[in-house]
C-alpha cells in the first residue's frame, strides 16, 4: 500500500471518556484526528451530567464531546456540524459504539435543530476562529433552545475567556469559570428557571 493510500485509511484509535471507553474513527482534515485535544478532555473533566439529558453538541467534529454525553446519561444527544465529513463520522462513530440515541446532522450553528427541542445541557468545543457574529447568533439560539435551568458550557482559548463572559452575562445574566487550564478555559451559564 502506498503512503497515499495509507493516509487515506480512517485513523481509530481508543480512549476513555468521562470513565468509559470509546472507540473513534477519524480522517485527516477533521479537527484533532489522533486524539483527543486538551480543550474537549478539560470540558469533559469538568461537566456535570444529569442521568437523563436533552444534549447538544454544536461543531462536534467526529464526535467526542456529544458520544461521551451519550455514554454517561440516557436521552437524546444530538450532535450538529457544518462539514458533511465530520457529520458521517459521528454517526458512524455512535454506531459503532452502540450509542443508538446520539446523532450527528448538518447544521450551520443551530440552523437544523429542531426549533421545539428543549436542552437540558449544550455544550460546544469553540473554534477560536469562530467570529463575533456567528458565536452571537450561537449564544441567541442556544438561549431559545436552552430548557429553564439548562446549561450551556463551553471551552475556548484563555484569550476569549473575557469575551465569553461578557456575552454570556449579556444573553443569560450570569456567568461561571468552571476551570481554567494553562490554554483553555471552560465556561458554563444556566438559562434562568
Amino acid at each position: 500500500m502506498s503512503s497515499i493510500e495509507q493516509l487515506k485509511q480512517d485513523i481509530v484509535f481508543e480512549t476513555e471518556l468521562k470513565g468509559k471507553p470509546l472507540t473513534f474513527h477519524t480522517t485527516w482534515g477533521i479537527f484533532s484526528p489522533r486524539e483527543i485535544d486538551a480543550g474537549t478532555l478539560l470540558l469533559l473533566k469538568h461537566l456535570d451530567l444529569q442521568p437523563q439529558e436533552t444534549a447538544l453538541d454544536i461543531g462536534c467534529g467526529y464526535g467526542p464531546i456529544g458520544l461521551a454525553i451519550a455514554a454517561n446519561a440516557s436521552g437524546e444527544v444530538h450532535m450538529v456540524d457544518k462539514d458533511f465529513v465530520a457529520v458521517e463520522y459521528a454517526n458512524q462513530n455512535a454506531q459503532r459504539n452502540g450509542l443508538t440515541h446520539a446523532k450527528a446532522y448538518l447544521s450551520n450553528g443551530l440552523s437544523a435543530v429542531p426549533k421545539d427541542l428543549q436542552f437540558t445541557t449544550v455544550v460546544s468545543n469553540i473554534p477560536a476562529k469562530v467570529g463575533k457574529e456567528m458565536l452571537s447568533i450561537l449564544l441567541h439560539d442556544v438561549h431559545r433552545q436552552l430548557a429553564p435551568g439548562g446549561q450551556f458550557v463551553v471551552v475556548t482559548i484563555n484569550g476569549l475567556r473575557q469575551y465569553m463572559k461578557r456575552n454570556f452575562m449579556e444573553v443569560f445574566g450570569n456567568y461561571d469559570k468552571v476551570k481554567q487550564g494553562k490554554d483553555y478555559t471552560i465556561s458554563r451559564c444556566v438559562k434562568p428557571s
